[in-house]
């Protein structure tokens, strides 16, 4: 036998395994394309606009605090962690009124600063940023500087809520988000 023929032989009993192999994540489910805007829940760390009609003296910023609580004048602390923000509205109106400060409160509740998204893997700065209403993977990626030259451009990871999803580049990311960019094989 040849010895170039042997090399060759020698190659694909080499690369023959790698043909089935797929890339970590691949396997995962998809992201949805559109989030539920309406399903965010407010988290540790995210800053709310509250105002109440009539009661100016309430309205502010507040954060949401390590314990998912927020401490307002008069009713003290309520809870705001896994609320969305028309729930907390309802919250603070049903403390007014059992507190007796206000008969028919109105209240308002406005995300201004949400908590950070965090980003991982093949980027050239990962770490925390902070998320901007709207944001997709591509805009994710572009704030930590975008790619190393060994990224897998073809999708990222995205873990919500504890669970790993696959996303492309326009899949729109929330806040709390955990963003891996995998390595390629060739």
């Amino acid at each position: 036998m040849k010895p170039y023929i042997r090399i060759i032989w020698a190659a694909l009993l080499v690369l023959f395994p790698l043909a089935g192999c797929s890339s970590p994540g691949s396997d995962l489910p998809m992201l949805p394309a559109h989030p539920d805007v309406s399903s965010y829940h407010l988290g540790s760390g995210d800053r709310v606009g509250i105002k109440v009609l009539g009661a100016d003296e309430l309205a502010g910023e507040y954060l949401v605090q390590d314990d998912g609580t927020i401490r307002m004048l008069m009713i003290g602390e309520v809870p705001a962690a896994g609320l969305a923000p028309d729930q907390l509205e309802r919250k603070i109106e049903a403390k007014l009124r059992a507190g007796r400060y206000i008969t028919e409160p109105r209240a308002s509740v406005a995300v201004l600063i949400y908590r950070p998204f965090y980003i991982l893997g093949e980027v050239a700065s990962p770490g925390g940023y902070p998320y901007v209403s709207g944001m997709k993977v591509l805009s994710a990626v572009a704030a930590a500087r975008g790619y190393t030259y060994r990224a897998n451009q073809d999708y990222v990871i995205v873990t919500r809520n504890g669970e790993d999803t696959r996303a492309d580049i326009l899949s729109s990311i929330q806040p709390d988000d955990i963003i891996r960019v995998p390595e390629r094989y060739f």
